[in-house]
This record gives structure tokens, sequence and C-alpha cells, in this order.
């Protein structure tokens, strides 16, 4: 059974209070803001609007039914056609500890040694048949080394920024 660890609880809940606020909450609160603004501020001081939506309900139906999908084709713009989330997923990549480093469960604790495991029976089989030449040793002696620092907790390759 795993011990509870109140500093990690803290910081889960923090995290999670984030997601919660800033996608969900905040999103609606905006959301209904900006149609009572635009509606009391602008459509109610505009005598040509306000004989279109004389009441605010229809105007919030009208809006939605416009508005959702057309934030909808923009937000698809924006993740397929444009360089705009590419861009936004590199400084993901960048910024992410673990992309020159191994992530901590299942690939430190099973699939690395497996894959170590695998690389060393392979190198044993290919020189005991005589099929192993210097290079190779070379090659399989680096991706040794590159693996160890990983399970041991280091950093491969370089990154952009400072760890």
């Amino acid at each position: 059974m795993r011990r509870l660890n109140i500093g990690m609880v803290l910081y889960r809940a923090w995290y999670y209070f984030r997601m919660g606020y800033a996608t969900y909450l905040t999103f609606l609160l905006g959301y209904v803001s900006t149609l009572v603004t635009v509606y009391y501020l602008a459509i109610k001081e505009s005598p040509v609007l306000l004989e279109i939506f004389p009441k605010f309900l229809p105007f919030a139906v009208f809006s939605t039914v416009i508005g959702c999908p057309l934030t909808v084709a923009i937000g698809w713009f924006h993740l397929k056609p444009s360089k705009l989330y590419s861009s936004e997923a590199d400084v993901g990549v960048e910024s992410n500890p673990y992309n020159y480093r191994m992530p901590p469960g299942f690939w430190m604790e099973v699939f690395t040694p497996f894959y170590l495991e695998m690389l060393n029976q392979t190198e044993r089989l290919l020189d005991s048949r005589g099929l192993l030449g210097e290079e190779d040793r070379e090659r399989i002696a680096s991706l040794r080394e590159k693996m160890q620092v990983l399970l041991n907790g280091g950093y491969v390759g370089k990154p952009r920024r400072a760890m």
C-alpha cells in the first residue's frame, strides 16, 4: 500500500484546482460575462440591434448557435493546418524534464531493464557466432552506457535548456 504524502497531495490538489478553475469555471463565467456585457453595453444602446434582439435570451441563444461552430472552426485551424499548435508542442517538449531522462514507473522498472537485457543477450549471441564487428561493439557499448545513465536517473542527449 502506498504511503500518503501530504506534500504530493497538496501539489496535486493545487494542479487540479488550477485545471478546474482555468478550464471550466472561468470559461463559463467568461462566456456568460461576455454575453451579458455585449448585450447590455452594445445591443441595448443600438436601436437597430435592439429591434432584432429585444430580450437577452434570444441574443444568448443566437450567439451560442453561431459562436460554437465558429470557435470550433477556429480551434480546428489552430490545431491542424496552422503552425501555431506545433510551436506550442515544441515549447512543451523543450520544457518537459522527461525528454532527456527516464520517466519514473514502468519505463524505469520494466522496459529499460528488459531492453538492456535484450541488448546483452543479443550481443552474447552475435559474439558467440562471430558476427560482431568492432563498430558493432562500440555502438552496443554506447547504447548500454546511455541506458545505464538513464536507469541511474541521469540525462542523455542535449537538452535545449538547463534542467
